[in-house]
């Protein structure tokens, strides 16, 4: 598998994006916070001390040697909501509710926070356009990766041959159980398809997340896709997972940048 250490942290990045791109998705290791949040957690809201979160996310930009200071993050809000960034947000901006941030700028670098949904790494390297997605069960059935393909598109400028995509660490197939209430908005959002989305077994039914946006992925034309295959609540050792710790967890980060 295809992990690094940085400064001490210990990260996943994909194979498929060329050198000049900074990607990570930072494990759990390597951090300041206690149980259960312990150790690299990045996300605000979840009980955590924020003077320990803070020192986490300075300690995930300073292993990938980015500035703080650069950061473009957005409130979380499992949508198909799409933000676009020409400058870094600053502190004590307001955050825009979004699950897709897009930028072509060097100087800002895009951060997601995930505990089980599904990161999504794009770049399109004749535009020199990054993007990162949070695609839970409902940001999947939103289409929120079809809302950042369509938004590279009409920005940018981006065609889908070029554009390459990473599915990151997030709950896998084996683990991911839900209820009649997905399973049919999984029916609507993959007419045709839902039947190999949906694993009926004796405990319940199980959605594959992974298959599912590389679908989405490639009804947009895009081929160029490496899946990390790495489930989260298999491997709490390195992951942050809501569903394996019923909710009290911390986050994780995912980072990507163009080099300055």
């Amino acid at each position: 598998m295809p992990y690094t250490t940085q400064n001490g942290l210990r990260c996943y990045t994909f194979d498929i994006f060329p050198k000049g791109i900074i990607q990570a998705v930072f494990t759990r290791q390597g951090g300041v916070s206690p149980e259960p949040w312990d150790s690299l957690n990045v996300g605000g809201a979840i009980g955590d001390d924020p003077a320990r979160v803070h020192e986490n996310r300075l300690r995930s930009f300073a292993a990938l040697d980015r500035p703080p200071g650069s950061i473009f993050d957005v409130w979380q809000v499992h949508s198909a909501n799409v933000a676009f960034s020409d400058t870094p947000r600053s502190p004590g901006t307001p955050y825009n509710q979004a699950d897709v941030i897009l930028t072509d700028r060097p100087d800002v670098t895009l951060f997601m926070r995930f505990a089980d949904c599904v990161p999504i790494f794009l770049h399109d390297p004749r535009n020199c356009v990054v993007g990162l997605a949070h695609a839970g069960w409902l940001g999947t059935v939103r289409l929120a990766v079809t809302a950042a393909i369509q938004s590279m598109q009409e920005r940018y400028g981006s065609q889908p041959a070029d554009i390459l995509a990473g599915i990151g660490p997030s709950i896998g197939p084996d683990h991911y159980e839900i209820g009649s209430d997905v399973i049919d908005q999984v029916k609507r959002s993959f007419p045709g398809d839902a039947a190999g989305l949906l694993a009926e077994r004796e405990d319940g039914v199980y959605f594959d997340l992974w298959s599912a946006n590389r679908l989405l992925l490639e009804r947009c034309g895009i081929h160029q896709i490496e899946i990390s295959h790495i489930c989260t609540a298999c491997h709490t050792e390195d992951w942050f997972s809501h569903r394996a710790y019923k909710g009290r967890t911390g986050r994780f980060g995912a980072m990507m940048a163009l080099s300055l």
